[in-house]
């Protein structure tokens, strides 16, 4: 095991009604909130109703700002930077999932900095005051209500690019299942791909024992497959979304970083697939994994896809590639029956720019990952699996 520093300054309040008592959650943090939102659902099922009156009785001031897409775009994060300004807004409040928790926290960063918050995501500037930030969590999957992470995608230079800083760890964050009932079954879907791909991220380490972790990833792994069909099936089942709700979150909290490396190659690569083509993060995570885990069965290296297959799947017979391709065939058998698509043709994504998306990934650099470094041309082959 690595040596390491476990920190997670968010705190959390999970379960039924607590987002009734947002108001007393914010009042050490603010007076004067921007309620950031995306879409019309929290307004149609009487969430941003229950969220202002509780702000109300509380004494504290809000203004909304409903502009977030999926994929947050720099335009709208410049928006609400503008707005905060102008009226002295000195809390935030994400209602929604990742897209809105980042533009929320790029919006915290970008209110007291005096140049272009695309500077922080370039790394010419690292985040000194930023404003507070809570979260009522309506989408799981991204795992931004308790990270430290932002991603934010630029409108013009197409390019999708991350921050992290222990700064932007939200104060709080209200996980209660209910709130995600009225969830279209393809974002549930997508986010469930989304908290495997962060899970496998770092389950594929070059560290020789930390053994504690794989456990607890092989575990979280496997009660996400077992749960999904009937999750897909009635996702108004509170005990099954409650499950999975906490384990999207813990699967990003930094706890299964600590004491390993993690990879983080397929992320780069799918970051600029939904950068340049809009794509869904876990919907493009979904194509992008098994590809990647298929060309390391390609390099011969099969020692965790083994372990997954043997724990995860319960696959104890058979050659070491055999059970290789059987714990690829495993995700790719699970997001299928999710209706994701596990290919970019699926997906009506083109294939005639993997130069393209290989430089944007590399952004600069030679190799992407740890668990096996990718090239260019390792980069490219990999597309080539998932077309």
């Amino acid at each position: 095991m690595d040596n390491f520093k476990f920190t997670c300054k968010t705190e959390v309040h999970f379960g039924k009604d607590e987002h009734l008592k947002v108001g007393d959650y914010i009042k050490p943090f603010g007076k004067k909130v921007l309620i950031h939102y995306d879409g019309n659902r929290i307004e149609s099922n009487g969430l941003l109703d229950a969220v202002t009156q509780s702000l109300k009785s509380n004494g504290i001031d809000y203004v909304t700002l409903n502009n977030v897409v999926p994929n947050p775009l720099l335009s709208g994060v410049k928006e609400g930077v503008q707005l905060c300004r102008e009226i002295g807004v000195d809390f935030i409040l994400a209602i929604g999932g990742g897209s809105v928790i980042d533009s929320a926290k790029t919006i915290a960063m970008g209110v007291p900095h005096q140049g272009d918050v695309w500077d922080f995501f370039t790394g010419c500037e690292i985040p000194g005051q930023v404003l507070p930030v809570g979260v009522i969590l309506t989408i799981c999957g991204s795992g931004s209500e308790m990270s430290e992470s932002a991603i934010i995608t630029h409108d013009e230079l197409k390019l999708k690019k991350g921050v992290d800083n222990s700064q932007l760890f939200p104060r709080f964050a209200i996980l209660n299942p209910e709130l995600t009932f009225s969830l279209p079954k393809a974002l549930l879907a997508s986010g469930i791909a989304d908290a495997m791909s962060h899970t496998l991220e770092r389950y594929f380490t070059t560290t020789e024992c930390s053994l504690l972790n794989d456990y607890m990833m092989e575990g979280l792994l496997k009660m996400l497959l077992d749960i999904s069909p009937a999750l897909m099936e009635d996702h108004t089942n509170y005990n099954l979304m409650a499950e999975y709700m906490w384990a999207a979150t813990i699967c990003h909290n930094g706890l299964f970083d600590t004491g390993r490396s993690s990879d983080w190659a397929s992320h780069r690569i799918e970051h600029e697939i939904s950068g340049l083509y809009n794509i869904t993060h876990g919907a493009g995570m979904a194509i992008i994994f098994p590809a990647w885990m298929q060309y390391l069965i390609e390099n011969n290296k099969l020692d965790r896809l083994i372990r997954l297959a043997e724990n995860v799947f319960g696959v104890q017979e058979g050659n070491p590639q055999e059970k290789a391709e059987a714990a690829i065939n495993g995700f790719v058998e699970a997001f299928k029956a999710m209706n994701l698509s596990t290919s970019l043709t699926e997906s009506n994504i083109p294939t005639n720019e993997f130069d393209k998306v290989a430089l944007q990934a590399l952004s600069g650099n030679e190799t992407l990952g740890r668990y096996i470094q990718l090239a260019h041309k390792d980069i490219i082959r990999v597309l080539e699996i998932a077309s």
